[in-house]
């Protein structure tokens, strides 16, 4: 399996993810410079997270229009899959790969903190290395990272089993149904503001995020 990591101006987890998928599972990767249009050789986009385009216009709302997102587009409607982490999420939401929209966190603070997520599904490949509702524990750090739909979006995520993480006991940014991580209908588009690829190295504090790209790589 194949991963591409997306470079905009601005990212600053793109090496994160880069080190977890080439160095600790020894997965072909290859960072992927916003400009590109020819991703046809990946099975795996991640989109990291960061600041792209320093968030000048809004978080993820100019990288949306980078070349190759609509290359990314394509990619997931092939049915290959796509993750993006944080500021990744933010894109994906405003490319309408994913439904609903990251807004200010409730506090109007930026929080980084390690926090415990449920999670929810454990019957796709992202999540296929956890147990049912198990509680794990990943670090956060955004100050746009509050999930927000109107009720009707959000009743059909639900409906829809599109949650595949929520934030257990404390909600920290004030998201709507403590949701932490979603997934298109069909399951191969996932956005998550916790950072899994930074809970994937016992010296650095533990490998619960390590699982969610074993699950997926082991297919």
């Amino acid at each position: 399996m194949k991963f591409g990591v997306l470079v905009f101006p601005g990212s600053n987890c793109d090496r994160d993810a880069a080190y977890v998928t080439r160095n600790i599972l020894g997965h072909t990767t290859r960072m992927v410079w916003h400009q590109e249009r020819d991703i046809s050789d990946i099975d795996v986009i991640i989109i990291p997270g960061g600041f792209s385009y320093g968030d000048y216009l809004r978080c993820g709302a100019i990288a949306r229009f980078s070349p190759v997102m609509q290359e990314v587009v394509n990619h997931a409607k092939k049915g290959k899959f796509v993750i993006g982490i944080c500021n990744g999420f933010q894109v994906l939401t405003e490319a309408n790969l994913l439904p609903g929209a990251l807004t200010r966190n409730e506090n109007l603070h930026f929080i980084c903190d390690r926090i415990s997520v449920k999670v929810e599904r454990n019957n796709l490949p992202w999540t296929s290395g956890y147990g049912d509702k198990e509680v794990i524990t990943l670090p956060i750090a955004h100050g746009e990272g509050r999930f927000y739909a109107d009720q009707e979006t959000l009743a059909a995520i639900e409906d829809n089993q599109q949650v595949l993480f929520r934030y257990d006991g404390e909600n920290p940014n004030g998201s709507l149904n403590n949701i932490a991580g979603i997934c298109n209908r069909e399951g191969n588009v996932l956005g998550m503001m916790p950072h899994p690829e930074r809970a994937a190295d016992r010296s650095i504090g533990g490998t619960d995020g390590l699982r969610l790209f074993e699950g997926l790589s082991s297919r």
